[in-house]
């Protein structure tokens, strides 16, 4: 067993830290204030787009790649929610607080930063499967293909969280240490599994992050053989926007997340070393702050790649749906009352023809 190991097992029974698993007070405010800006953005924002989504646009989606930025928004909406649990565990030295968000609270915040990645991923492979194949429509493509991936997709998350916050509940501690990592509050056989995640997670991860670079250079060698042919042509300008907007995601994606994996798995393996611990515990929560921006870049990801979300947030558009029935309704009445106008002045110059043409007969 590593040294950090024995000394997690002798603080769960004297109910003390030892120095590798203490942090500064100045990190703490330091945690707190970050957290807590980037929670209500992201709750502002990600509200917003489900707003948006569910409320003003049609309630049926018309697209695979909307199915996909729905869940994105979802999971981003409920990443935010994770936040204020683990603004509590740095806040409080509660023990009760620190046994939910080891538990349940860190599981559910991963849960949805990797809901997050798959979903972006897939966004990317709709995207590309239609640049390559723009006559037919693939079928990954389908709606139905999409609501099936992305049921998957959750189950097999929630799945995962839920092995890990039950195996965690079977962790016997007589008290809890006044530390903000969770790992020595891990028995031998979660620790196993917390490195079996990891593996699992870096995997899915990398896939990914590969599988974004190849359809950004997949787009563009298209782009430059259409620019080779017909370079003021339209076809070119649309393959030009679908390359940045492919370079959009991929940035989003690697600033937000390839820091921290780059931390990540080093930090499952390397801390039982107090040096090593501490360094790689200020790395990977630094990194991790990184990685919750996504909650506020996602949306630009909304406004690029679905025109439905773009035209729903059009000014013109919501003083149009606003002012519409009322207009309606004026001309309406306008037209009503012309019409009443006519039928009034068509029934006098009636009664009036006819009462005054016998008299001219006689």
């Amino acid at each position: 067993m590593s040294d950090l190991g024995a000394s997690s097992e002798s603080n769960l029974t004297n109910g003390s830290s030892s120095p590798c698993d203490r942090v500064d007070a100045s990190a703490h405010i330091f945690f707190l204030l970050v957290y807590t800006l980037v929670c209500l953005a992201g709750l502002l924002l990600n509200g917003f787009t489900l707003k948006v989504y569910f409320c003003r646009a049609q309630q049926q989606a018309s697209s695979s790649v909307t199915v996909y930025l729905k869940n994105l928004a979802a999971a981003d909406f409920l990443f935010s929610l994770c936040l204020p649990i683990r603004i509590t565990n740095y806040a409080s030295d509660s023990a009760s607080v620190r046994r939910v968000y080891c538990s349940f609270g860190a599981s559910a915040f991963y849960l949805n930063m990797y809901a997050s990645i798959l979903f972006m991923g897939y966004i990317a492979a709709n995207r590309y499967l239609k640049i390559v194949h723009p006559s037919g429509t693939h079928v990954l493509q389908t709606v139905r293909a999409a609501h099936v991936i992305t049921t998957v997709t959750w189950v097999l998350l929630v799945a995962t969280m839920s092995a890990y916050v039950a195996l965690s509940l079977l962790t016997n501690a007589s008290s809890v240490p006044n530390a903000l990592s969770c790992d020595v509050l891990q028995s031998k056989e979660l620790r196993l599994f917390y490195k079996t995640i990891h593996c699992f997670s870096a995997a899915i991860f990398l896939l990914v992050l590969v599988s974004l670079v190849f359809f950004y250079r997949g787009v563009s060698r298209r782009l430059s053989l259409a620019q080779q042919r017909q370079p003021a042509s339209s076809g070119s300008r649309k393959l030009a926007k679908s390359r940045r907007n492919m370079l959009v995601l991929v940035s989003v994606f690697c600033v937000c997340f390839v820091p921290y994996h780059l931390v990540r798995l080093p930090y499952a393996f390397l801390r039982g070393r107090c040096l090593w611990s501490r360094a790689f515990f200020y790395l990977k929560e630094l990194t991790i702050m990184v990685s919750v921006l996504n909650v506020c870049l996602d949306p630009l990801i909304y406004f690029i790649f679905c025109k439905a979300f773009r035209a729903q947030l059009s000014p013109g558009r919501t003083f149009s749906t606003t002012l519409a029935p009322t207009q309606h309704g004026a001309n309406a009445e306008r037209r009503s009352s012309d019409g009443r106008t006519s039928n009034v002045r068509f029934n006098r110059k009636t009664s009036l023809t006819t009462s005054t043409k016998p008299t001219g007969v006689l």
